[in-house]
Parts: C-alpha cells; sequence; structure tokens
C-alpha cells in the first residue's frame, strides 16, 4: 500500500463490552500498526482499551480523530493530553460532537450521527456538512455503510466494525472503510463481512 497515498481508517460503533466481545478477528489480522496515517472514529467505542488499540495502529493519540457516539460516556480529559499518547489513568478522553480535518484537498467532516433525524437523513447530513464548511462528511450511527454522493457533497458510513445491533437494525454485517487519499482523489474500500467473508468494494471520487 505504500502507493496508495494518505491511508485514513474509518470505523466505529464498537459498542465493545456492551453489545459486541471484540472486532472479527477477519478484520484484526487486516488492521496493522503503522499502515495508516490517521483513524477517523465515529464514537461509541465503549472502552478506554479499544480507544488505545486505536492509538496504536497509529502510534499516536494526535492522529485518531474521534468524535462522541450517543452512549459515550467520558471524562472532562482531552484525548491530546493524555500520557504517553495513551488515556491517562484509565480514563476515556472527551470527544467533541464534531470534527473537522485536512486530507489532502479535502476537508473531512466527523459526526456520530445520533444527532440526525431521521438517522441518516440526506437533507439534515447536508446542512451540517455546508455549516462545517466540509467536502466530505463520515457519519455514524446508520448501520449501513458505503458512500454517497448528494448535493455537491460526499457522505461516508462506515457502519459497525463489531456489528453491533442498534435499535432500527438488528441484524448488523461487521464493517470498516479505508480511504486512499492521493492529492485532489479520494479511493474509498469498504470491507463488510459477510458469513465469515470479507467482501470488499471500492468508490473513486476527486475534487474539482
Amino acid at each position: 500500500m505504500a502507493n496508495f497515498g494518505e491511508l485514513v481508517l474509518l470505523l466505529g460503533d464498537h459498542h465493545i463490552p456492551t453489545r459486541a466481545t471484540s472486532i472479527p478477528d477477519q478484520f484484526q489480522r487486516m488492521l496493522i500498526p503503522n499502515k495508516m496515517q490517521h483513524v477517523l472514529c465515529t464514537g461509541n467505542i465503549g472502552s478506554v482499551d479499544e480507544y488505545n488499540r486505536l492509538v496504536q495502529l497509529v502510534g499516536s493519540s494526535l492522529s485518531v480523530h474521534c468524535v462522541s457516539g450517543d452512549y459515550d460516556f467520558s471524562s472532562s480529559v482531552s484525548p491530546n493530553n493524555s500520557a504517553n499518547n495513551s488515556s491517562s489513568g484509565g480514563i476515556m478522553p472527551a470527544f467533541p460532537e464534531t470534527r473537522v480535518l485536512q486530507l489532502g484537498s479535502f476537508r473531512v467532516g466527523i459526526i456520530g450521527g445520533h444527532q440526525i433525524a431521521p438517522l441518516g437523513d440526506l437533507s439534515s447530513l447536508g446542512m451540517v456538512r455546508r455549516r462545517l464548511n466540509v467536502d466530505v462528511l463520515v457519519v455514524g450511527g446508520k448501520r449501513k455503510e458505503g458512500v454517497i454522493e448528494h448535493e455537491g457533497g460526499y457522505y461516508v458510513f462506515p457502519g459497525s466494525i463489531t456489528g453491533a445491533y442498534s435499535s432500527n437494525t438488528p441484524n448488523v454485517n461487521p464493517s470498516f472503510i479505508l480511504l486512499a487519499i492521493q492529492g485532489n482523489k479520494i479511493v474509498c474500500y469498504v470491507y463488510e463481512l459477510k458469513n465469515g467473508n470479507v467482501d470488499v468494494s471500492k468508490t473513486e471520487f476527486s475534487k474539482q
């Protein structure tokens, strides 16, 4: 993957240990430390151990960009003020409702998704995207993974990496997304676990 550009892992809705015990083995074998430059998490991690695993993937808490999910209960500790690039004293860091960062030529926003009613509504998400002034909005909560283009913006739904259920989606396939960012182009790889096998689909989009 050395020629893929900047690699960004999108994931969320772990719900470990309340709704799932772990990330599926098939995914864990793929998530190799120091292969990705950033992790973007849509919240509902579930435990400080899982947060620390995200930090270990990229080597620094400064490269783990999380927002708060509807089931996150955190302290007032900032994720960037924790000792040794992990959370301090076993306490989950506090995450904001939204985050914005620059990746290549793209402004990318993250939101937990539970603030949107109805869940995943593109008109409401469009207002969030315009308010944040981003090209790409990464959205959690919605359990169907994938990428949608709508009114000049891109909406990316990583789904749940553990396949954790939600109130409106009882049966969920585990999924995550990997972005390969090359300047003004993004190649989006969607990984979904179906019947024990990893299914991969690819989408490309560019900024004019």
